[in-house]
């Protein structure tokens, strides 16, 4: 099947008790993923334009949202809006509390808890979630819609959609929500841009990932030229943190463990976090998202792990890779998925549960050849 080209579009100028590992999902990633058809492509087009402008629209995302799959999915919701669509809403699984850095992101007012979210709608559109089970409740009116269109970008994607927008190759969701909206006709605006470009800068990494393409960098000019305030929208996505915050990884870091040996002596670094330091000093769980990337630059690692409590025996784990190591193959076998180079999983037990599993699974995630 052809893989799909992007198309251009004008613009306006101007992201310890219980032992062993929990799985809650395993996918092989031995074969490599199909590429986005032309054909699936016109089906997603024409499930939207096949839907009333006036009937329920069901925009869904995985539990505890990243800037990619808030971004993508309420720029996605900005942009049937535009096209007319009257009762459109945004929702995902779990607690609506929202990061700091998303509370201004247009679009907020589609956002509804799950509880409220339509009942039987006909049609769902899902962003950046691999497995129906990220979805929470939100499944189940997935499963009954007449129309089902799953927008994603990861490799271990399960494809529970009627209709599956997947690309394993995309920089980020935002990529392929952004294609869609081109196929619809919607032409940029700098709401539906500031969206996106949050989606797309907070999975480059500020576009530091080696998923930062040519391409990535053309749809971020495009989004640029709308005239969304980079400069505020950067300085809210990486370069604010609460005083404690910063008190708080002080502690974490001093706490992070170096073992050059593991992964074939690649090395890996790795620290935890508990609900005591949250509390210590008075954190929401969100803040620690970006503490991967202070133990990713550790010189003598290639793979970082960071192991968040999430209840008394449930921890959230988050991986890195500079690249000797495939960390999606140690997080699918463990129960979650990602990419090559970010990927994570939920586990239960304790820390030492934790990282003892994580290390079993590191040698046969190494890759013969670093890029």
């Amino acid at each position: 099947m052809p893989r799909w080209r992007r198309t251009t579009r004008s613009s306006p100028a101007g992201s310890a008790g219980e032992r062993g590992t929990h799985v809650t999902r395993t996918v092989s990633q031995e074969a490599p993923a199909p590429e986005i058809a032309e054909e699936d492509w016109q089906r997603a087009v024409e499930a939207v334009r096949a839907t009333p402008s006036d009937a329920e629209v069901l925009l869904a995302c995985h539990v505890n949202p990243d800037g990619d799959a808030l971004g993508s999915m309420l720029g996605t919701a900005l942009g049937l809006r535009r096209l007319g669509f009257t009762r459109l809403r945004a929702s995902f699984p779990g607690q609506t509390d929202l990061p700091e850095p998303f509370l201004s992101l247009p679009g907020l007012d589609l956002l509804v808890p799950e509880p409220d979210a339509p009942a039987d709608p006909p049609l769902v559109l899902s962003f950046d979630a691999a497995s129906i089970e990220r979805l929470g409740g939100l499944g189940a009116q997935l499963k009954a819609a007449e129309a089902s269109v799953v927008l994603d970008h990861h490799a271990s994607s399960t494809r529970f959609g009627s209709i599956n927008l997947v690309d394993p190759g995309a920089a980020a969701t935002s990529v392929v929500a952004d294609e869609l909206l081109t196929r619809l006709g919607v032409v940029l605006d700098a709401e539906i841009a500031e969206c996106l470009y949050v989606a797309l800068a907070t999975d480059t990494g500020s576009f530091r990932f080696s998923s930062t393409t040519p391409d990535v960098h053309r749809l971020a000019a495009r989004l640029i030229a709308t005239g969304i305030p980079i400069g505020e929208v950067s300085r809210r996505l990486f370069d604010t943190r609460p005083y404690g915050a910063v008190k708080l990884f002080g502690e974490v870091l001093c706490r992070a463990t170096l073992e050059p040996a593991e992964a074939g002596g690649l090395g890996l670094a790795w620290t935890y976090a508990t609900l005591a330091d949250l509390e210590r000093y008075d954190q929401r769980p969100h803040v620690l998202e970006a503490l991967i990337d202070s133990v990713r630059c550790v010189a003598e690692a290639d793979v970082a792990c960071l192991v968040k409590q999430v209840r008394p025996t449930e921890w959230s784990v988050s991986l890195r890779s500079k690249g000797g190591v495939d960390v999606s193959r140690v997080a699918v076998a463990l129960g979650g998925g990602g990419h090559r180079n970010a990927a994570g999983f939920t586990a239960h037990g304790t820390v030492g549960d934790v990282v003892a599993a994580v290390r079993a699974q590191l040698p046969g995630a190494r890759i013969s050849t670093v890029t």
